[in-house]
C-alpha cells in the first residue's frame, strides 16, 4: 500500500515534532512543509525531508493530509482551506479561539467528508488507557498541570494553553453535563491568566478541581480520580499510575503497569489510521469543541472576577 502523503503547516516548537514523527512513519510520507518563516521551513526540511512550499495552495497539491501547528487565531483560516481542498486535517489544540470558528471547522470537515482530529495529546498517553479500564463511577477528580513559562502561546491564557488538555479528559471520563463552575486566575508574566483554578460540578454529582500554571519552577502533570472505596492516581509525565482501594480498615496500593510510549507518536499514527480507514478519531472536532466551550466559559468567568457561573438547564 502506498504511503499517505502528509504535510505540516507551521514548524515552530510543536510543528517540528510533527515533521519528525511523520518522517519516521511506516504509513505516511512527509511530502510538504509550509511556514511563514521560510528559513524555519528549510531547516526542518533539511532535517526530516519534505518539500518546502510557498503557499497553502501548493501544499494542498502535494498532500492527502496535514497537521496544522500555527497560532490559534489562524486555525479556522488554515483548516478551512485544507478541508475545502478535501484534505484530512489534524489541528493542534485548542481547535480554534472561538466556538463559532470551531463549529465552522466541524461543518467544513463533514461537508467534504474529511477527517478532523484535534491534538489533545494526553488522550494518547498510555497511562490514561490503563486508568480508564479501572474507572467505574468517578465522584471527585483532582488535576494539577504545572510548567515553567514556555515563551510561546502568548496569544492565549493558561486555560486555553494548558488546562484545556485536562478539561477534555475530564469531560471524556465523567460523561455528564456541567452544572456549575467556579474559577479564578491571575496574570503574572502576560496580559492573560498564567495560573488558574477551576472547580466544576457535573449533573452526575461528580466534582472536578483543576489547577493549571505556566509559571511553575518545575513540571507536573498529575490526575487523581476518586470513586466509591477506591481511587486512581496517574502521572502523565512519568507515564506511571497507582490504584488504591479499601480492604477492611486498610488502604491497599498497587502500581499500574504501563508500557511507556511517546504520546505524540501515538496521536499522529492514530490520525493517519483514521484518515486511511475513514474512521472518526478519538478526539474529533466535536469533542474538541466541547472542551473549548468549557475553557471559554472558565476564561470568561476569570475575566469577570470569579462570579459563579450557573449553566442553563
Amino acid at each position: 500500500m502506498d504511503k499517505m502523503k502528509v504535510g505540516v503547516v507551521g514548524v515552530g516548537a510543536i510543528g517540528r515534532n510533527h515533521a519528525r514523527i511523520y518522517s519516521e512513519s511506516h504509513a505516511a510520507e512527509l511530502s510538504a512543509i509550509f511556514d511563514s518563516d521560510a528559513e524555519a521551513a528549510r531547516e526542518i526540511s533539511s532535517q526530516y525531508g519534505g518539500h518546502v512550499v510557498e503557499s497553502l495552495e501548493e501544499l494542498c497539491q502535494m498532500v492527502d493530509a496535514a497537521s496544522i501547528a500555527t497560532p490559534t487565531n489562524t486555525h479556522r483560516m488554515v483548516g478551512e482551506a485544507l478541508l475545502e481542498a478535501g484534505k484530512h486535517v489534524l489541528i493542534e489544540k485548542p481547535i480554534a479561539d472561538s466556538a463559532e470558528d470551531a463549529k465552522a471547522l466541524v461543518s467544513k470537515a463533514a461537508e467534504n467528508n474529511c477527517i478532523l482530529q484535534v491534538g489533545h495529546i494526553e488522550r494518547f498517553n498510555p497511562v490514561l488507557a490503563e486508568i480508564e479500564q479501572r474507572l467505574t463511577d468517578p465522584r471527585f477528580i483532582e488535576v494539577h498541570r504545572l510548567s515553567p513559562f514556555p515563551n510561546r502561546s502568548m496569544d492565549i491564557g493558561v486555560v486555553l494553553d494548558l488546562m484545556i488538555h485536562d478539561l477534555e479528559i475530564v469531560l471524556h471520563l465523567v460523561k455528564s453535563e456541567v452544572e456549575h463552575i467556579d474559577a479564578v486566575g491571575v496574570p503574572v508574566l502576560t496580559a492573560r491568566e498564567d495560573i488558574a483554578n477551576a472547580r466544576i460540578r457535573f449533573k452526575s454529582g461528580c466534582v472536578a478541581n483543576i489547577t493549571a500554571s505556566r509559571i511553575s519552577p518545575e513540571k507536573m502533570r498529575k490526575l487523581r480520580v476518586f470513586q466509591g472505596d477506591s481511587y486512581l492516581s496517574l502521572d502523565y509525565q512519568q507515564q506511571a499510575g497507582e490504584l488504591y482501594w479499601r480492604e477492611g480498615m486498610e488502604i491497599k496500593k498497587q502500581p499500574v503497569s504501563v508500557e511507556k510510549e511517546e504520546p505524540l507518536k501515538n496521536e499522529l499514527e492514530a490520525f493517519i489510521d483514521c484518515a486511511i480507514a475513514g474512521r472518526q478519531p478519538a478526539v474529533s472536532g466535536r469533542e474538541a469543541t466541547a472542551a473549548l466551550e468549557l475553557a471559554i466559559d472558565i476564561t470568561q468567568l476569570i475575566e469577570s472576577g470569579g462570579k459563579p457561573a450557573v449553566l442553563p438547564g
